[in-house]
């Protein structure tokens, strides 16, 4: 199966967002891909965390998951919507929700962001948890005989989350749409990413925000395709674009019966 990371660089409005979203879904689809990923906020990026709470959508409803369905059936992709900002009980917090939808344009998979992200080295400063709530359960799906787990950004620090999604079967696909800023990007990105496919043994597709943002956030970009065994299949630094790669199950039956590692858990 080709699976594919769309890259943005999203702007605060929702329908220019949306339209770049669309050009890059179809550009995925027509090289091939079957399963696409777009990044976390890929809707908007604001100038403030608060712009997330006008633009929040009830569940089901409202034009960005109307808009995702469409592009889903429309390609027949499976398509995972990065991360929308979903309402909540509390009309001061949204949950950071990646939804799935089936190549019919139905939804198959709802996750909410666990991990919340909060950041100060005197110079920069970040809190998710001032209009986020964190969400509680880790979420998986099926997708053409796949087993897909889902995560979302922050989520990358906490390998326990991905212990938790290879039982009671594990994953063949971890997906991990991302913001990174460009300082902890740099530092980690990649070496953590290909660390979940290493000690999971299966591939993690990373789909990322990538390059200076009309707010005047620098986000690392370099969304990617690991492998199994680590190795990087595919990457594209900054800018807004398309990484495609192969998910060859073989590969995955490979690695699992040369280092058998699963199979050696204690804890």
């Amino acid at each position: 199966m080709k699976i594919a990371a769309l890259q943005m660089v999203s702007v605060p409005e929702v329908g220019r967002n949306l339209e770049a979203a669309s050009r890059l879904v179809a550009e995925a689809a027509a090289a091939g891909a079957r399963l696409v990923a777009l990044p976390e906020y890929f809707c908007l990026l604001g100038r403030t965390d608060r712009d997330k709470l006008a633009v929040a959508e009830a569940d089901g409803e409202g034009l960005i998951q109307q808009t995702l369905a469409a592009l889903a059936r429309e390609h027949g992709v499976w398509l995972i919507g990065g991360t929308l900002p979903l309402r909540t009980a509390d009309p001061e917090r949204v949950r950071n929700s990646c939804c799935v939808w089936g190549p019919d344009g139905q939804r198959v998979a709802r996750y909410d962001k666990i991990h919340l992200f909060a950041y100060d080295n005197g110079r920069e400063r970040y809190d998710e948890g001032r209009v986020l709530e964190a969400g509680s359960t880790p979420v998986a799906f099926d997708a053409d005989g796949l087993r897909v787990g889902l995560s979302v950004c922050y989520d990358l620090r906490f390998p326990e989350l991905y212990r938790a999604l290879m039982q009671p079967a594990p994953c063949d696909l971890i997906v991990v749409p991302s913001a990174f800023t460009y300082t902890t990007g740099r530092a980690h990105w990649e070496l953590l990413l290909r660390a979940r496919a290493v000690e999971n043994q299966c591939y993690v597709l990373a789909p990322a925000q990538g390059g200076t943002h009309e707010n005047g956030r620098r986000t690392w970009g370099h969304s990617l395709v690991a492998d199994p065994w680590g190795e990087l299949l595919a990457c594209r630094d900054e800018g807004e674009g398309v990484v495609i790669a192969e998910l060859d199950v073989a590969r995955i039956a490979e690695v699992r019966r040369q280092l058998p590692a699963q199979g050696h858990r204690r804890l």
